[in-house]
């Protein structure tokens, strides 16, 4: 059973979303406003938090920014009836984990659900040290010379693909598969992009990384 807040103001859909989640064992409650959302999200333990776009006050992507400032590291799925690349990737890159268009399935939804407790999970795994940073995989956190380094979600579920997997090329294709998930639908320019930050935060000299190198003309290498 999961701990489940859905931020959603349509009483209709928040409604249709408690029913079927609750028939398939899970906790829910639901807060009908962005900043509701943000309290909620922020002072209680939530295993998923499932978050609609379009919310009075505070829309979904101040919601997301709030939490994601606040260090809560819960799984945050976007609900939205858009459909632009643009908005996407913006989501994504405040530190939601998956993304989903309405109209969606109940099934689909608990898919990737599952999916994502199950990347926090494996995300739980102890503490990996590399040159002066460490990798704290049960706090959920980065630390560098001691002090936490402040990363997106996404930076953190990046990190610790390549630690995992470390010593071994991995394409952007597979980088979007394990880091970001099989639905997700985004272009190398945003792996990139994430790299490029994640450097800065742990290469000594991200101008000539250390660890997260580029393998031309296939991908990365994590060399820790």
């Amino acid at each position: 059973m999961a701990r489940i807040l859905i931020v959603e103001d349509e009483p209709d859909i928040a409604l249709g979303l408690q029913e079927d989640l609750t028939r398939h064992g899970h906790e829910t409650q639901v807060a009908v406003d962005g900043d509701a959302g943000v309290r909620l999200g922020r002072d209680e333990r939530w295993d998923v938090i499932l978050l609609d776009l379009m919310l009075p006050g505070r829309d979904g992507f101040e919601v997301c920014r709030e939490l994601r400032r606040a260090r809560v590291r819960t799984p945050i799925i976007m609900l939205t009836a858009r459909a632009q690349e643009a908005e996407k990737i913006l989501g994504l890159e405040l530190g939601a984990d998956d993304y989903v268009t309405k109209p969606f399935s109940a099934a689909e939804l608990r898919a990737r659900i599952s999916a994502v407790m199950r990347r926090s999970t494996e995300d739980s795994a102890g503490v990996y040290r590399f040159g002066e940073c460490e990798m704290d995989f049960d706090r959920g956190e980065v630390r560098r010379a001691g002090r936490v380094v402040e990363t997106t979600a996404q930076e953190f579920r990046l990190l610790a693909t390549f630690i995992r997997r470390r010593g071994r090329v991995l394409t952007r294709e597979q980088l979007i598969e394990q880091a970001w998930g099989l639905q997700t639908h985004i272009g190398d320019r945003v792996v990139d992009t994430h790299i490029l930050n994640l450097r800065k935060k742990i290469e000594p000299v991200p101008a000539t990384p250390r660890f997260v190198r580029s393998v031309r003309g296939m991908g990365y290498r994590f060399d820790g």
